[in-house]
Order: C-alpha cells, then sequence, then structure tokens
C-alpha cells in the first residue's frame, strides 16, 4: 500500500516531458516577451515626452526671443527716417541762430516754436542729442575726429563741434564730429 499512496502522489504531479517543458518555455518566454514590448513602449513614451518637452522648450525660446526682436525692432524702425531727418533739424539749429543775429523777434518766435517742435517730435521717437562740448576730453567711442589744430593747451580734448551726434535708445545713429587739439 506504500507503493499504492507513491504511486497516487506521483500520478496527481504532472509530467514534464519535452513538449510541455517546451510549452512552459514558450509560455515563459511569451510573458518575457510581453514585459520587454511594455517596458519598450514605455522607453518610447519617456522618449515622446522628452521630445515633447524639448520642442516645448525651444519654441518658448522661440517666443521669447521673436518677442525681444520685435521690441529691438520697434525701438531702431525710426533709425532711418529720423537719420534723414537730421539734416532737418542741423538746418533747424542754424537757421535759429542766423534769425537769432538779425534781430526779428517775431520770425524768431516763430521759427523757434516750430523748431521745438520738431526737436520734440524726434525725442518722442527716442532720439537723443551725444553730449561733447568743447574742453571735453575727446573719445573714439563716442566722437569723430574730423581735424586736428596745434593747440599744445587742448592736446587730446575737443576743441570745436562741427557736428551734432546724436542716438537712438542706446545706439549711437550719428557720431558728433569735432576738432581736436594736438
Amino acid at each position: 500500500m506504500a507503493t499504492d499512496s507513491t504511486e497516487n502522489i506521483n500520478d496527481n504531479t504532472p509530467e514534464f516531458d519535452e513538449t510541455t517543458l517546451e510549452a512552459n518555455a514558450n509560455g515563459e518566454q511569451v510573458i518575457v516577451d510581453q514585459l520587454t514590448v511594455e517596458e519598450q513602449l514605455r522607453e518610447d513614451l519617456g522618449k515622446e515626452k522628452d521630445k515633447f518637452l524639448r520642442l516645448f522648450a525651444e519654441f518658448e525660446n522661440f517666443k521669447k526671443r521673436n518677442a525681444k526682436e520685435r521690441v529691438e525692432l520697434y525701438k531702431t524702425a525710426n533709425q532711418e527716417v529720423l537719420l534723414a531727418l537730421l539734416p532737418v533739424l542741423d538746418d533747424f539749429d542754424r537757421a535759429v541762430a542766423e534769425i537769432g543775429k538779425s534781430g526779428d523777434e517775431n520770425l524768431l518766435k516763430g521759427v523757434s516754436l516750430i523748431h521745438d517742435k520738431f526737436k520734440n517730435t524726434l525725442t518722442s521717437k527716442g532720439l537723443e542729442q551725444v553730449e561733447v562740448n568743447t574742453g571735453d576730453t575727446f573719445d573714439a567711442d563716442f566722437a569723430e575726429a574730423i581735424t586736428q589744430i596745434p593747440m599744445p593747451d587742448m592736446k587730446g580734448k575737443i576743441v570745436d563741434v562741427i557736428e551734432k551726434g546724436y542716438k537712438l535708445g542706446d545706439k549711437i545713429i550719428r557720431f558728433p564730429k569735432v576738432v581736436t587739439g594736438q
């Protein structure tokens, strides 16, 4: 009987023949493959999320750069027009000086009003005069030396301002033309 009960136990356990083992091995392989596919999908999803985040960040940087360029363009958009108007402003300055010498107060008052209105309009568009005066030390970054004259006491200094300079924002659009001492 002991042999019979041993046989019963052996009968209850499944037999692992080669076919069953292969089937089990294939089943396990399928499970492993499914996990690999799932892991692959997770990895692909992670890569796509990364691509999306990078693309989104790149687009945000593009928008910021574009907005900055637009602001910069707005600041300097008038540059060509303002440069074209500078000779007119110079003529107005000379006209006011000459009319002041003539003694006609009414004419001077009328031209001065127009001159001031014109200057205020240009200033409201961002135009500023570059301040250089006689006696200032010459700096090639802010002025253009037209000529030098021998003056030992004014060596390296501005002797005369021939033409005013102007800047638009922080950018000098026309350098002042000066005579320096040598």
